[in-house]
């Protein structure tokens, strides 16, 4: 029996071209970029190099962007860096109830060092109100903190908007693009964002290597000391491998990123088609017309997300109950509660299912065939 890999959302392999980068890298470029001599410059070609494609990426100045070890962190030093930096002008700060937990625990840790946090409800597509947030926001208020694409449904939050809303206000914006980047097309300045994250691992790059963008002119408290890499506000030894394997990822991704969103968009066609033949009960969780292309989060009656995740593993489906970073955890998804309240029976009874490179269209029919026949043998 052939496994089926539908977790892309959780990490996603690595591209060949990617890993033939890397071995290149690390069998000849071993010099420190802080380094002056010949080894030392040949490091810091890999990574200007790559801080460009990166940078022009999102439509970026390359001095916007800093280098970090993935999401977690990138959303650590917007949070962190942009709160206690104008702490002193205001200590009022807005997120999302469907935040990924880097993000919401970056917050929950800011309110007991005395920071007020709003945490904006959404509604049952996962979407928060534009004009809850404008009623929300104080002369207290210096960052506004939300997601661009939810990781576990899908939905994507109007980022546009808001920055429009946010555009003319003292207050800062950052969105958590982790989920989106790759797939979606971003550009900070059409979008009006003072900070962006990402993280390589999600579009078939190494794990431990990802960017934060920060306007120009955005205050960033500085969160880790030693050296003056990245212009004195992240410090750390530059990962050059893991680097140059990112900027060979984004290169890929942005060269197939149309062709990427229209198979996801039929894949997820292709899925819900197997189940509605079958005469599947189901529902869509999340928004149908605003919703990241790769993500398919299924709530399927009766069924229990633990004992379908069980048998679908046994069945070679990898699929996740939501974040998978709260795998093996018995809360109900965070996400989940916020669209729809604390005893829907959406929280036991939904799985996502998430599409990328390796993904074929006869891989996504047979795992919805598969989870057709561990539905049927249930009824009986």
């Amino acid at each position: 029996m052939k496994t089926i890999y539908l977790d892309h959302a959780a990490t996603s392999p690595m591209h060949p071209d990617v890993v033939s980068e890397m071995m290149e890298v690390m069998t000849s470029v071993h010099g420190n970029p802080s380094s002056i001599h010949s080894f030392g410059r040949v490091a810091r070609h890999q990574v200007d190099q790559a801080r460009a494609v990166l940078a022009s990426s999102i439509r970026a100045k390359e001095q916007e962007i800093i280098f970090t070890s993935g999401g977690t962190e990138s959303d650590n030093l917007a949070i962190f860096g942009v709160a206690k930096a104008m702490a002193n002008k205001g200590r009022h700060l807005i997120t999302t109830e469907v935040e990924h937990h880097a993000v919401l625990h970056a917050f929950q840790a800011l309110e007991k060092e005395g920071f007020s946090v709003t945490y904006l409800p959404v509604d049952h597509d996962g979407r928060i109100s534009v004009d809850q947030l404008n009623e929300v926001i104080t002369e207290e208020t210096t960052l506004v903190s939300i997601m661009y694409g939810n990781n576990e449904v899908g939905t994507i939050q109007p980022i546009k908007e808001i920055g429009h809303l946010l555009k003319d206000k003292e207050v800062y914006f950052h969105t958590d693009a982790v989920q989106a980047y790759g797939v979606e097309f971003l550009d900070v300045n059409e979008l009006n964002v003072d900070l962006l994250s990402t993280s390589s691992h999600k579009i078939n790059g190494p794990k431990g290597i990802g960017f934060l963008y920060v306007r120009e002119g955005t205050p960033l408290a500085v969160q880790q000391f030693g050296g003056e890499q990245e212009r004195k506000r992240r410090a750390g030894t530059e990962n050059v491998a893991s680097i140059a394997g990112f900027k060979r990822a984004v290169e890929i991704a942005q060269s197939t990123i149309e062709e990427k969103r229209n198979q996801y968009e039929a894949w997820k066609k292709t899925f819900i088609g197997v189940l509605q033949e079958a005469e599947v009960d189901f529902k869509q969780n999340g928004s149908l017309e605003h919703s990241l292309p790769h993500v398919l989060n299924l709530s399927i009656p009766g069924a229990h997300v633990e004992s379908l995740l069980v048998n679908l593993d046994l069945a070679g489906v990898a699929v996740s109950s939501g974040s998978a970073c709260t795998a093996g955890s018995i809360d109900p998804s965070h996400v989940l509660v916020a669209m729809y309240g604390k005893y829907a029976d959406e929280l036991t009874n939904s799985v996502r299912f998430s599409f990328g490179f390796s993904t074929t269209e006869e891989e996504v029919e047979e795992a919805a065939k598969r989870l057709v026949n561990i539905i049927e043998r249930w009824k009986k």
